[in-house]
């Protein structure tokens, strides 16, 4: 069966049929999918709003994602970005971009790999929108919220520590890997791929730094370098790396040799989380979380938004800083 023969509306309602059968609506949501919009009772705390899209032949290709894997990652970077404001996720809108020819099979797919995520991680959908268009793509709204305060990327300070969540650079191996048509050990692979197509955002690990007294912090989407920068520019400081402690994915380090730190330090879809804080803050990390963190480097004086990375032979030169959209 064909979207076109279903039906926009028909195709709502067998979505809608899929969330409530993996629990449909959830106290205190007052209406979900079928009005509208979504109406909810706020809790008191800050509200948090966030949108991402996948756009097909730009963010992912059939050919090394399934619209499973996709419905999965497009849920998780949006939960990323509830997690780097130290929140909890809360409620999801879909829009559905689609070519009249996509298979209604395609779209069960898709939903199952959101309806997956939101399970393992939090989140519940409560509606959206379709529409036709000439390339498919997918775009998520989600709304969070956090007792605050918020982690943002204008807070950092000369003094403060620059440190990370888990181990860079598999994402980026694996975009790598394909693109030039690599085949890493069967093992490897399969690790590079999930770190790829299914990241897992970094939820209790952003409400841990909150509550342990960080307060800037930031999801890694564009690559460590480009992020720090981010960080630095909001924040009117500088920062330097040593590119001796950025952790680097040992399946990175294998299917890379020669190029596990580039990776490491210009691979854009990591999701994981990049922070300062004090000397005093990070020291009582280790006893807060549950997943290691890394410090590896310092925020300074100097010019607002430049990062030097620095090795024992030097300075690294960087030939890609990270990704940009419209220049990548």
């Amino acid at each position: 069966m064909k979207v076109k023969e279903l039906g926009e509306f028909g195709l709502i309602q067998r979505l809608a049929a899929r969330v409530a059968a993996a629990g449909g609506v959830t106290s205190p949501l007052v209406l979900g999918i079928g009005d509208d919009t979504a109406a909810w009772r706020s809790d008191g705390d800050l509200e948090l709003c966030t949108t991402d899209t996948m756009v097909q032949g730009v963010h992912f290709t059939l050919d090394t994602a399934s619209w499973a894997d996709v419905g999965w990652k497009v849920l998780a970077v949006s939960l990323s970005d509830i997690a780097a404001m130290g929140g909890e996720p809360r409620y999801a809108l879909v829009t559905l971009g689609l070519p009249e020819e996509t298979r209604v099979a395609s779209m069960d797919d898709l939903y199952d790999g959101m309806l997956e995520c939101c399970a393992k991680h939090g989140g519940t959908i409560v509606g959206g929108d379709i529409v036709r268009s000439p390339v498919a793509f997918v775009t998520v709204a989600l709304t969070g919220s956090t007792p605050g305060p918020l982690l943002t990327r204008s807070a950092a300070r000369p003094g403060d520590q620059v440190a990370v969540t888990g181990k860079l650079g598999a994402s980026g191996a694996w975009l790598a890997a394909t693109q030039q048509g690599m085949t890493p050990e069967p093992v490897d692979a399969e690790e590079l791929r999930r770190a790829h197509l299914r990241p897992r955002p970094r939820l209790k690990e952003g409400t841990a730094l909150r509550t342990a007294g960080v307060r800037c912090a930031m999801d890694i989407s564009d690559g460590l370098v480009a992020d720090l920068r981010h960080v630095c520019e909001a924040s009117g400081v500088a920062a330097r790396l040593d590119a001796e402690k950025v952790p680097i994915h040992p399946m990175v380090s294998r299917t890379f040799p020669e190029r596990g730190l580039a990776l490491a330090l210009t691979g854009g879809e990591e999701y994981e989380l990049l922070f300062t804080a004090p000397p005093e803050v990070m020291r009582e990390l280790p006893g807060r979380l549950s997943g290691k963190t890394t410090v590896i480097g310092e925020v300074l004086e100097g010019p607002p938004g430049q990062v030097t990375v620095l090795a024992s032979t030097g300075e690294v030169a960087l030939d890609a800083p990270g990704w940009d959209h419209f220049r990548s």
